[in-house]
Parts: C-alpha cells; structure tokens; sequence
C-alpha cells in the first residue's frame, strides 16, 4: 500500500470534476456517485444498519451500503476496523459524533486511501462526498467538468451489481411484536415468506437498548446484537406503547426504516391527542367531550348531548376501557368513579341509529385494502369480535372511503384500522388503531390483507416483485 500511495504522489496531480464515480474494491463497490467538495474537510459515506464490535482487542463497524439512491433492495455490507469517533459538523450546522475508517478508494485508475465517515445521507443527492483530505496533494477540480474519468449509465450500473448470491434474495424484515403464535403475526411472517424475504420474529421484551451516541445498538435475548433488517413492521401491544415506541425510535436512528414511525403509533394510542389531530384536520367524528375537574361532570354531560353517552379511557384497544353510561345519574357516577382513580377518559356522544354496528376499514399505503361491517353480540352496544360481534364483508361508499384515508393521514400512519360509524349525518370517526388484528377481516373478506402489508413496505423500500432475482443484501 506504502508502495501504491508514493507512486501516486510521485505522478503529477489529477483532474477531476466536480462529481466523478469511486470505486471500493475491497468492499465490492463498484460505482459510488461521489460528490467533489473542497469545501468540505472529511469525506462520508451513506450507510446503515451500523453495528460495532470487538475483532482480536480492536474496534470494528459492520455497516451497509445501499449503492442506488432511493433503491435499498440491493444493500452491499462490509466491515472495517475503526480509526476514531469523530465530531462532524454537518452541512445544516448540527455537530454529530460519526465512526471514522480508512478505506482503498480508487476513481479511474488512480488507487489511494482515504479516512471517511459512515454518515446518513440518505436525504443528500450523493451516496458519497469527496472531501479536501482526500482531494489534498492528489487532484485538481474543475467545477465545470464532471465524471472525467468514466460514466455508467443505468445498465451498466445493474450489470454491475447483479451478483449472485447463496440463499434468499429478499429483503430482510423484522416484526416487532409481543406474541409469535398471533395470527396476524403469523400471518406477516407468512406473506412475506412467500414473496421471498427472510421474515424475523422480534419480541418486545426481549430486545434491549445500548444508549451510546459513539455505538448505539439493538440487542436480542442472548447478547446478539440486532443487525442486517432492511425494516421492521412494528405490531405493538397497548401495555407495552411506551418501551416498543422506544425501539422504533432506535432502530430509526441505526438506519432501519419502520412501516408506522414511533410519533404515528403514539399519537394513534392517545384518544385525545388523536381526536384533536383529527378535528385539526376537519374530520367528522361524534361531539366529544374533556375535563379534568369532577366538578365540571354535570356540564361535560350537557356538552355531548346528556345520556345515553359513552365513556372512554385514553388508552385501551379492542372495546377495552369502553362504557355506556344509560343515564345522566349512571354517567355521572362512571365519571367521577374514573376520575378518582386518576383515570384521564372522554365522554362522547351515542349514536343511537347505529344500531350496534361500526365499519371496519383497513388502510395500507394510503388505500383501503378491505372493509368490514362488524354488529354487536345481542345484548351488546359494541361492535367487538372479541366478545362475540359478527363480521361481514361491507362495500364502502366515497364519503367513507376518504375518512378512513384522511384519518390515517391525520396520525402519519402507514398500515391501520380504521373506526366508523353510520350516523343519520354521514359517516363519523370514532377511533384509529395502529396495530390492527388481521384475522376478523381476512377471514370475512377473504383478501390477503398481511400480503398488502408486505406489498407497501416492498414499494416503500424500492424492491421490485419482478427483479426479485437482485439480492437485497450482497456480501463481501
């Protein structure tokens, strides 16, 4: 290498544009579109899923590279020992702490080593930035030139990385979720298994955290670290919102895109947060009612019409925390009742002409994939197929199709339920769920619900059903 670089010195420096395309040959990267800045002092490099660990007492980083931009269906993983952590002031003026490496880099036929940092740039234009250190005593740029030493275009790029690689040639997906033997887990580890991707069961709890701005990490039970998921489908239980929200977020932060962000599933398990975002954005829903005080009972009753009303907790999924209060004396009582245990609810109006019965609408990517009517158990107000609701399959009329969609737009969600109720003025919204059951709607529909799900998250992520043959993770 000694031998490589003073060879290169000794040659008289280089020109080059103001974007050229790099190779890594130890890395098997073949074209990285690189931007020239000599107005940056440390080159960079996109990558993700960044995992560090210990190789005979030294320090090194597993990373992964995703060479087209918008495209993470073909990701190349390579690993590095580690030169420092760093403070890197970014282009927007943050300061962030980035791993630093050294790496062979090659543009044309002129080899050199370079130090770069593994940096997210998914948002910048360039998979790489070229800066001062690597450019220094080595080449000359001109602005107005660019790729001076060789261009690619899009089938020369494909050539290129189409490898072949041992095994499956999917993505890799993750579901975060409390129960393995669920159906709709089952169900999504089912579907995406026979699209091709290898499906990975997380359970919430036993997945830890190393909080470490220099080496963040996602641990399993056993001390493995979670590493190489192209994205995860979280599927959170109310009881556990808060830590599986927390896991979201650090797998965000390492790089692995989640189907509902941690902000969407949050908002969607606080009913109040959720009814204001939806009145903020002009949704029809019954009159809802807040207080804090139990002196203000009487009067939050008036406000919603007087009873028969609804009394709802804050949290709670699958007609859990839901009561019908008959009289203006029984609401009263179920207030304050609630109110003294500390209980945070709303009162909401009862639609009488619904007569037990609430849509069910299931929102992928921003479409309705499939619609339920569900009609309360006799004896029953709620329309629950936990407690022994029926379920059949319903068409949607326009005015309800777009609520459902609205709604799920209001909270920023991907894949949800999606709560309505007939009213004698048009459909009404009554709650959002983030992580709905597939089981009750599959079954009264007959459509591969779990299938859309992989389906979007494939659209999301760029791969392509009909190129399936380009692995989604090529090795070095």
């Amino acid at each position: 290498m000694q031998e490589l670089q003073s060879e290169f010195a000794s040659r008289e420096k280089v020109l080059i544009g103001s974007e050229e395309w790099c190779n890594w040959p130890n890395a098997g990267l073949h074209a990285i579109r690189a931007r020239v800045d000599s107005g940056a002092k440390t080159s960079s490099i996109h990558a993700i899923n960044i995992s560090t660990f210990q190789r005979g007492g030294k320090d090194w980083v597993r990373f992964g590279v995703p060479p087209f931009q918008g495209n993470k269906r073909i990701v190349l993983y390579h690993e590095s020992e580690i030169l420092e952590f760093r403070r890197i002031r970014s282009s927007s003026g943050s300061t962030e702490s980035r791993c630093v490496i050294k790496e062979l880099v090659s543009i044309g036929n002129y080899k050199f080593e370079i130090e770069i940092t593994l940096a997210n740039r998914d948002a910048m234009g360039y998979r790489m930035l070229l800066g001062r250190e690597a450019i220094v005593d080595r080449f000359v740029v001109d602005p107005s030139e660019s790729f001076l030493h060789g261009n690619y275009d899009q089938e020369a790029l494909k050539k290129l990385y189409r490898q072949p690689a041992p095994g499956s040639r999917g993505l890799n997906i993750g579901v975060l979720a409390s129960n393995p033997k669920l159906y709709s887990n089952r169900r999504l580890i089912e579907a995406g298994e026979e699209r091709g991707h290898n499906m990975r069961f997380l359970s919430v709890k036993d997945c830890y955290m190393r909080l470490d701005h220099l080496r963040p990490q996602i641990h399993g039970r056993g001390g493995d670290a979670v590493e190489g998921l192209d994205a995860i489908i979280p599927r959170l239980r109310p009881s556990v919102t808060f830590y599986g929200c927390a896991l979201v977020r650090q797998f965000s932060a390492l790089g692995v895109p989640s189907l509902n962000s941690s902000d969407a599933i949050a908002a969607s398990r606080d009913k109040l947060f959720a009814s204001q975002l939806f009145i903020r954005n002009g949704l029809s829903m019954p009159l809802t009612g807040f207080a804090h005080s139990p002196l203000d009972t009487k009067e939050l009753i008036d406000m919603v019409g007087g009873a028969p009303l609804i009394v709802k907790l804050l949290v709670g999924t699958k007609g859990q925390g839901v009561i019908l209060a008959e009289t203006n004396k029984a609401a009263e009582g179920v207030i304050n009742t609630m109110k003294s245990l500390n209980a945070n609810l709303l009162v909401q109006e009862f639609i009488r002409e619904a007569n037990g019965s609430d849509l069910r609408c299931f929102v992928v990517g921003g479409k309705v994939v499939a619609a339920i009517e569900r009609t309360a158990a006799p004896g029953d107000y709620r329309a629950n197929l936990h407690q022994g609701g029926v379920a059949r399959k319903v068409r949607l009329d326009s005015g309800e199709r777009k609520l459902a969609i609205a709604a799920s737009r209001a909270l920023g969600l991907t894949v949800c339920g999606v709560d309505i109720i007939r009213s004698s003025r048009g459909p009404l919204l009554l709650e959002v769920n983030s992580s709905p059951g597939l089981e009750g709607i599959e079954k009264a529909t007959e459509k591969n619900v779990a299938g859309s799900i992989i389906e979007e998250l494939e659209r999301q992520l760029g791969w392509n059903a009909s190129t399936k043959n380009l692995p989604s993770q090529l090795s070095t």
